[in-house]
């Protein structure tokens, strides 16, 4: 096969690309998705996301990728490696650029390695090997796979790639039959907390509604365009990853699994979230509000999606990075896996000694959390 890397989605076949997706890849590995993030200047070389998309064809066809992402620093990741880089700096050594494996600004679980099965098994190996072989091409300083699948991981540390344990909070759906039943499982102060925040909401006179995203109107892309950088100006250190365009774009491309989620008062529409749809999971992504109401957010990004899905059957419910808050209404600590080869002298050593300690400490936590929230 003949190896190509692409510093561009735009120099892909569409249609190619998004047949090496399965059905339970992310969504946000989409053509639709990453060509938005570049045309909207999202994820450009001017914002320190250079595209390298390692490909291997057959002929003219499309048989396996690799995406990467040249990167000039570590924001929009997720998993967080900023102690890495400051310990770098320390000792003289650039921890910049790096090689990053990951949809940007989208930590969401899935594979790093696209392709059908059967090609995967021949496809893999000479991938990574192309992806380590840019570590000297580039140069970068490491190769960082983030969000990867288990079996992934599994031929990534027989690779000899170092393993990263994190995690999320997700909510999954062991065959509810309502939003009661669901809290029937929770302890009963736990319950009667979540009740009585659902009900201030009501009572603040706020209904909620789902709208698909090649059903919203344009007042109402725009209405999710302000709430989005609302909240991130909001932050001192946080900053607008994306813009008008990339919603505009997103809508245009992605409708079918483009959900927004709005709260309305006195029939104006007062919140809302961007979420991602595909195959019964929920992905949340982007929240923000013009009205200040109590519990508002927890109902936005917490019960709505659940009670929805519950009524739906939808599987999954992914609410983003962050957030302890999540926990204690349902959502549990789920393992998330990353893989890291570093070629600094001296700092390989010390971030394998952490990710060591790191791995037993949060697996030791994911393991009593279930029992903290819910009864026994």
């Amino acid at each position: 096969m003949d190896l190509k890397i692409h510093r561009s989605i735009q120099e892909i076949d569409e249609a190619h690309w998004d047949s090496l997706l399965q059905p339970n890849d992310s969504p946000f590995f989409r053509y639709a998705f990453l060509r938005g993030l570049e045309i909207s200047g999202a994820a450009t070389p001017h914002t320190g996301w250079h595209p390298r998309f390692v490909c291997l064809y057959d002929g003219v066809a499309l048989r396996a990728a690799l995406p990467l992402y040249r990167k000039d620093h570590s924001y929009g990741e997720y998993i967080f490696d900023w102690s890495w880089a400051d310990a770098a700096h320390r000792v003289g050594l650039p921890y910049y650029p790096k090689l990053v494996s990951m949809a940007p600004f989208s930590p969401v679980g899935g594979r790093c390695f696209l392709g059908h099965d059967s090609y995967l098994q021949v496809c893999r190996r000479p991938l990574l090997a192309a992806a380590l072989n840019m570590l000297e091409s580039e140069p970068a300083t490491g190769l960082h796979l983030l969000y990867i699948g288990q079996e992934e991981a599994a031929f990534l540390e027989a690779s000899g790639v170092s393993i990263r344990h994190s995690f999320q909070y997700q909510w999954k759906n062991d065959g509810y039959g309502s939003f009661d039943d669901f809290l029937g499982r929770f302890r009963s102060k736990r319950r009667a907390q979540i009740r009585r925040e659902r009900k201030l909401v009501k009572a603040a006179g706020v209904s909620t509604r789902l709208v698909r995203g090649h059903e919203a109107t344009d007042a109402e892309v725009d209405a999710m365009w302000s709430f989005y950088a609302s909240t991130v100006d909001q932050f001192q250190y946080s900053q607008r990853y994306l813009n008008r365009d990339f919603f505009l774009q997103v809508k245009e491309s992605m409708g079918e699994d483009l959900l927004f989620l709005f709260a309305e008062k006195d029939g104006q529409i007062i919140a809302g979230t961007f979420n991602l749809l595909k195959n019964g999971v929920f992905y949340g992504r982007y929240w923000g509000c013009r009205e200040q109401v109590p519990f508002l957010h927890f109902e936005m990004c917490c019960y709505a999606p659940v009670e929805y899905a519950i009524e739906r059957d939808w599987i999954r419910v992914e609410a983003g990075a962050g957030g302890s808050h999540k926990m204690g209404r349902g959502f549990l600590p789920t393992t998330i896996r990353s893989a890291h080869e570093l070629r600094l002298p001296g700092l390989r050593e010390a971030v394998d000694q952490f990710i060591e300690h790191e791995r037993a400490s949060l697996d030791a936590q994911i393991n009593v959390a279930q029992g903290w929230v819910f009864k026994d």
